[in-house]
């Protein structure tokens, strides 16, 4: 008796156990998914822009404010990862210049189309009667997916234009898949640069089309069964992104509707690649096994953060330096005969800030910040914030250049024009339109007024003078240049960040003695931003801005 009992027990509780785990195999009720993606839009455009629409998803929805990016942190790679489940490793999407019969990197593993499963490709094998379509405002979107899995395929040229079909077609199809393309934020991004009053207008106007999609998800009678989800390719720094920082490689994402929790922050690590397999856990679809994406189930209904989950120590946000850093302008400043003065404010009003000068890395050993001071020489401030949990900041660096100039003080600059340059020109062979002085190795855009020719981006700058050494020692100079650059001293190469590029950093080694000696630095802009620092660090001195008053122009 007490045997049968024994086994009775263990049935019911296996029996329990197997409907328990097929309830939370997958959410239930999702019949409709709608992905609205905004190319170039931040996790800070979102903060800080006017986006009420998507306040109310977030507060009744479910985030995660810090998703990475694959690198570079450019479009094609990233919306490619992000339907396609895997990262450029897989897929072989490395860049904008991909298509489809021109690329070096074939796909691991490849469809009729030739290229790595999507998504799209992945719902029509699997519901061969699904409703899918793709709406896009960049037309380079539209050579990512599988053409034969759409019902749907639309480009235009506008956001207002795009956002206009895709409702038109939730309204007459509701579709089972749809996707829209936004472009106009990396328009302001590019033009006006992340981060300014024009960049954030074009979030805001996301947050109208946003508005407007859910209204039609709602007027088609389809918002009880419908997942939206908000995501991003990337962000930017100053007027562009590709590098591998915060600004640029890492988004919001945003999951709203049918089995999503509400006003839920994701702890899972998310990275772009995970939007396909969610999508693909939302409809019950079996991922292939060439896709490396993971779907973000604890942001529904019924599923916990992975037992498993490692958090380590959380990013706090950094302090802010003033004068802040703006687009790519560094935070601090030239100062001419007179003391800057330091202020330094907490990301959040509890947080505790140290710093060092001219040196060492900050940590909670590092004297604490209190109030404004001041600094009458040249000094590297570095910041650090810790909150009441112990958690820490990236460490946020200003340069502060105190200078008494002189007649002498600074560089000759020459300006150069030119035409469909995608690396430095021969200077020898260039005759300079016009020539000025500069304290700093930096671009003046008032200089540059006249100067440029209409509709076409393209010129050049050389920046010759001489560099005052004090220390003998090993040195390591280093350009941060939009498009490329090249560093001589002693007519020696020092720095080769040659190429047509968004702002990217080289460096470069050489021995130096005491005393002065000759310096250029050759610059050209391809086209769009451009944007030219030159840093070093050598005995005794921390990387920094190469400051006015190391710098002479030739007598």
């Amino acid at each position: 008796m007490k045997r049968d009992l024994f086994f009775i027990t263990a049935t019911l509780l296996i029996l329990t156990s197997c409907t328990s785990n097929s309830v939370l195999k997958y959410p239930e009720g999702i019949d409709h998914v709608i992905v609205i993606g905004v190319d170039g839009m931040s996790p800070d455009g979102i903060r800080k822009a006017k986006t009420p629409t998507m306040d109310s998803m977030i507060a009744n929805g479910a985030i995660k404010w810090n998703v990475r990016t694959v690198l570079t942190s450019a479009s094609s790679q990233n919306w490619a990862s992000m339907i396609m489940g895997a990262g450029p490793e897989q897929h072989g999407i490395t860049d904008n210049d991909w298509e489809r019969d021109n690329h070096t990197l074939p796909p691991i593993v490849a469809g009729e189309e030739g290229i790595f499963p999507s998504i799209f490709g992945i719902l029509r094998e699997q519901r061969p009667n699904a409703e899918i379509g793709a709406v896009y405002n960049w037309s380079g979107f539209g050579r990512l997916f599988e053409k034969k899995a759409v019902n749907y395929d639309k480009t235009f040229s506008t956001e207002d234009s795009t956002a206009a079909d895709f409702i038109q077609y939730i309204q007459t199809k509701k579709p089972t898949f749809g996707f829209v393309h936004f472009d106009h934020v990396d328009h302001a991004g590019h033009e006006y640069g992340h981060g300014t009053p024009e960049y954030y207008a074009a979030v805001s106007k996301t947050d109208s089309l946003v508005h407007q999609i859910l209204n039609a998800i709602k007027s088609a009678g389809i918002d009880q069964h419908t997942l939206v989800i908000i995501t991003a390719d990337h962000g930017g720094v100053g007027t562009g992104h590709g590098g591998a920082t915060i600004e640029e490689a890492e988004i919001a994402m945003i999951l709203y509707g049918k089995d999503i929790k509400k006003g839920y922050k994701i702890q899972q690590q998310v990275y772009t690649y995970d939007l396909a397999a969610t999508i693909a856990f939302a409809f019950h679809l079996t991922p292939p096994y060439a896709w490396i994406g993971r779907p973000i189930k604890p942001a529904f209904e019924g599923f916990d953060e992975p037992a498993n989950l490692w958090k380590g120590k959380e990013i706090i946000a950094a302090p802010i330096i003033l004068p802040a850093k703006k687009l790519y302008k560094q935070a601090g400043g030239l100062y001419f005969n007179e003391p800057a003065t330091v202020t330094i404010k907490p990301a959040a009003a509890h947080d505790i800030i140290h710093y060092t000068l001219n040196g060492g890395t900050p940590d909670s050993s590092s004297p604490v910040y209190k109030e404004p001071f001041t600094v009458d020489s040249t000094t590297v401030v570095q910041a650090i914030a810790y909150d009441d949990k112990g958690n820490a900041s990236l460490v946020k660096s200003a340069y502060y250049r105190i200078v008494k100039p002189d007649a002498n003080t600074g560089l000759t600059v020459s300006f150069f024009k030119g035409k469909g340059w995608k690396q430095l020109p021969v200077f020898g062979e260039l005759t300079p339109a016009k020539k000025w002085s500069s304290y700093e190795f930096n671009i003046d855009e008032a200089q540059l007024t006249g100067l440029k020719e209409k509709d076409n981006p393209t010129f050049a700058l050389l920046y010759d003078g001489y560099i005052k050494i004090d220390t003998p020692g090993e040195y390591r100079f280093f350009t941060q240049s939009d498009d490329g650059s090249k560093l001589y001293i002693d007519g020696k190469k020092v720095v080769d960040n040659d190429g047509d590029h968004g702002v990217k950093e080289a460096a470069g080694n050489i021995r130096l003695d005491t005393g002065m000696h000759p310096i250029k630095a050759e610059y050209f802009n391809a086209a769009g931003g451009y944007w030219l620092d030159v840093f070093y660090k050598g005995p005794g001195i921390p990387k920094q801005i190469v400051s006015a008053n190391k710098l002479f122009k030739h007598k």
